[in-house]
């Protein structure tokens, strides 16, 4: 194409759109899955400045950060008293939430807040009805990065405004995280906010329509393999909702909180890479086995996760329990999850026609948990598959 052509209208909308996925992900606060810790999980209400602060160095001395986990998220409890003038002011758990901002930046972290469109968080701490503006600025002044904001006891008031209207609960939601949106933008400072509402009113349909970078699309997750199952397999179908800026989220890890086993946590961390979800550790980060730290940091994995095309995977097809997902890649490779939800061993032949390669096609293969190259793949996949454990491959011709 000629510079001439290039530089009139029709060739400069032709460069624009090339670019557009571009520009949009260097234009949002979260161009790919937010990763870092959240304290809910392990800390709950218990939680304090002395153990964010050792959550933030404890992100550093594992390698977390450099892996890409940056955000260090307190979650509900650190609430205090409003003063005269309305601002919110942290209680005695949190001294000086300025100066505990100012150490997670001097670690090369971002500091995540909580708060909940009601009069009171979950917990029953102060929340931030009628005070979104002066919450934000509140928040700015600080330093925070990262708003969760917690529905919860705004249940009632969703109740009393929309009674069984489904229609408008879903409108009444969206007022509420827009108008905290829009009071964080006006606040001046980026913060990411994160919709927490459980995926109420199909929330994947209309969350992006709120400012919101992501939405939750589950109920609590809990530290066990029937709990992370039946929330991570249930996103089936919704990747066409997310992209860069606007992810669906299936709640934080329990990765190394005890509950699951080995292969288990294994399948959690890789149905989260390749639902291109949030990455958010909820175990205690000082106190990690290498077996956690190998889970959570596997570069190849948390690659997928971060993929810069921001496509969320989906199911490919089942044979009873056993699944097959894929998730394309922004270099052309395809990544390829094989799950077994079974709980004996079971041998399992994956056609690569079913992932849209030839019959007679080699397809070549890099194992992400074991790091290695296979043998090129003609015709069909062969694997036996532990009890609730996964095979993950990266794939390209």
């Amino acid at each position: 194409m000629k510079l001439a052509t290039l530089m009139s209208g029709s060739g400069l909308a032709i460069i624009l759109s090339l670019f557009a996925p571009v520009m949009q992900a260097q234009s949002t606060p979260a161009p790919t899955p937010p990763m870092g810790w959240n304290s809910w999980n392990h800390f709950a209400e218990h939680v304090t400045d002395k153990d964010v602060r050792a959550a933030a160095d404890a992100l550093v001395s594992s390698g977390m950060r450099d892996a890409g986990y940056v955000y260090v998220n307190i979650d509900d409890t650190w609430e205090g008293q409003r003063d005269a003038q309305g601002y919110i002011h942290p209680n005695k758990k949190f001294p000086d939430m300025k100066a505990l901002a100012d150490y997670v930046h001097s670690r090369g972290l971002k500091l995540g807040i909580y708060s909940s469109p009601g009069a009171k968080t979950c917990a029953g701490y102060e929340g931030s009805l009628g005070h979104e503006k002066q919450d934000a600025e509140m928040y700015a002044k600080w330093g925070v990065d990262y708003l969760k904001y917690d529905l919860c006891s705004y249940t009632k008031n969703l109740k009393d405004q929309a009674g069984d209207d489904h229609a408008k609960a879903q409108q009444v939601m969206l007022q509420v995280y827009t108008t905290m949106h829009d009071a964080l933008q006006a606040a001046g400072r980026p913060i990411v906010l994160s919709l927490c509402q459980y995926g109420w009113e199909a929330v994947w349909r209309w969350g992006a329509e709120t400012g919101g970078s992501l939405w939750r699309t589950t109920g609590d997750i809990e530290d066990s393999y029937a709990s992370m199952e039946k929330i991570g397999f249930s996103q089936a179908g919704l990747a066409k909702f997310a992209g860069p800026g606007h992810w669906n989220d299936p709640d934080m890890l329990e990765v190394g909180n005890g509950g699951m086993s080995k292969d288990e946590y294994i399948s959690h961390m890789t149905l989260w890479a390749m639902l291109a979800a949030p990455l958010l550790a909820g175990n205690d980060l000082a106190k990690m086995s290498e077996e956690t730290k190998t889970i959570l940091m596997n570069r190849e994995v948390i690659a997928v996760d971060q993929d810069a095309a921001g496509h969320q995977g989906d199911r490919v097809y089942t044979e009873g329990p056993l699944e097959v997902w894929s998730k394309p890649l922004a270099d052309g490779s395809l990544a390829v999850a094989i799950f077994s939800r079974w709980r004996m061993p079971l041998d399992f032949d994956v056609p690569m026609s079913k992932l849209g390669y030839g019959a007679t096609e080699p397809v070549k293969a890099r194992d992400l948990w074991a790091h290695r190259d296979l043998d090129p793949i003609v015709g069909s996949f062969h694997t036996t598959l532990r009890p609730h454990s996964v095979v993950l491959l990266r794939l390209s011709r």
